[in-house]
């Protein structure tokens, strides 16, 4: 074999084996341990709930109560974990940082880094739920950044989570968008101000199905990802056409940072979903079907890596709400994508199943058959 057909071959098979430069949203699941205590709920432990997100092919998982014997079932298990701090001690970690470092010592260091603790959020759309709490989100998560530093933790990052419906008031045309005033200046500008010094993203928990249930204009199939001669909107000022509602509601986040000089900073949607059931019969398009269509569409529009018309990679992050189902109860929403006893509510595969990487490893296998082919001609 000539020296140039074997270099040829080398740089096809480099060319193969070399990820490409874009890569897909990172998928994720949130996970929060039931409140009550019954036998049903002893089943779910700790280690049961981290070996099925491994076997459900999940990079991601976002713990919303943060419990530590959760933390420790996914160590050595290569899922990123996403950590919550509760909205009740916001203000105590605020006002001590003794307090602050505590936490980091019994919900990080015995962990990480054998748990990939990522993100921290300190506060869940405290905003809406307990607005007397905002004043002390920045003090904080200021006060986690700087216990994690004094630890020589320097790799996880400090945000909190805001909910669209409560911060962004008009999500069209997106180009206009702004964040809810008096919360624009006062809470959220100081906070991505820090986000930008600490190399940290933006959360928001984003449910087009709460868009699409608050105005009558959004054709359901809009919100399902359908494509159809109605099915889209167009934001006149930019000239972009929209043709699902979850990209027009990140780019109304977008553009709300934007104005405030901050556009740049990565966006992680920290909660997204659709309802396989409601709260009363009221709620006709909170159904299994629409659900799985949704979260089917959705995967599949996140996976293409074709991001969105303001953002071309698109968000870093997206964790759809949530992994196991709570025991039924009347007069709430069902989410999860398993049933309480752990099996599946849908028909599709939440993972991709490592298709795209399999197909490489063929294609790999294959080039090095023939360059030892070759080399032994």
């Amino acid at each position: 074999m000539n020296s140039v057909a074997f270099y040829l071959l080398l740089l096809l098979l480099i060319s193969v084996a070399t990820p490409p430069s874009t890569t897909a949203t990172t998928i994720g699941v949130t996970y929060s341990t039931p409140p009550s205590i019954s036998p049903s709920s002893a089943a779910l432990s700790p280690d049961r709930i981290a070996a099925q997100v491994v076997s459900m092919k999940i990079p991601a998982v976002r713990l919303l109560d943060s419990n530590p014997s959760m933390i420790r079932a996914f160590a050595y298990t290569n899922v990123s974990v996403f950590l919550s701090v509760p909205n009740p001690l916001v203000p105590l970690l605020a006002s001590n940082r003794s307090l602050a470092m505590r936490w980091c010592y019994r919900h990080v260091l015995p962990f990480y880094p054998r748990t990939r603790i990522t993100i921290i959020s300190v506060g869940n759309d405290v905003v809406s739920y307990s607005p007397d709490v905002s004043p002390f989100l920045l003090r904080a998560m200021q006060n986690v950044h700087l216990s994690l530093a004094d630890l020589r933790i320097y790799k996880i990052s400090v945000s909190t989570t805001f909910s669209f419906f409560n911060v962004v008031p008009t999500a069209f045309p997106p180009s206009s968008a702004q964040f809810q005033e008096p919360t624009g200046e006062v809470i959220i500008r100081p906070i991505l101000q820090f986000l930008e010094r600490t190399n940290s993203s933006f959360l928001i928990n984003l449910f087009p199905y709460n868009m699409y249930r608050s105005s009558f204009s959004i054709p359901i199939g809009f919100a399902l990802f359908e494509e159809g001669p109605f099915n889209f909107r167009d934001d006149l000022t930019t000239g972009v056409r929209y043709r699902n509602l979850f990209d027009m509601m990140v780019d109304a986040v977008i553009s709300s940072m934007a104005v405030m000089g901050h556009e740049n900073l990565p966006v992680i949607v920290a909660e997204t979903g659709w309802p396989s059931s409601g709260i009363d019969a009221g709620e006709v398009d909170a159904t299994l079907l629409y659900s799985e269509m949704f979260l089917k569409a959705l995967l599949a529009h996140l996976r293409s890596g074709g991001g969105t018309p303001l953002r071309k990679e698109g968000v870093a992050e997206v964790y759809v709400f949530e992994l196991v189902e709570k025991e039924a109860k009347q007069g709430v929403r069902n989410w999860g994508l398993l049933h309480h006893n752990m099996t599946s509510k849908y028909s599709f595969e939440f993972s991709d199943g490592g298709k795209g990487r399999r197909f490489v490893e063929v294609l790999v296998g294959f080039f090095v058959e023939v360059v030892m082919l070759c080399l032994l001609m």
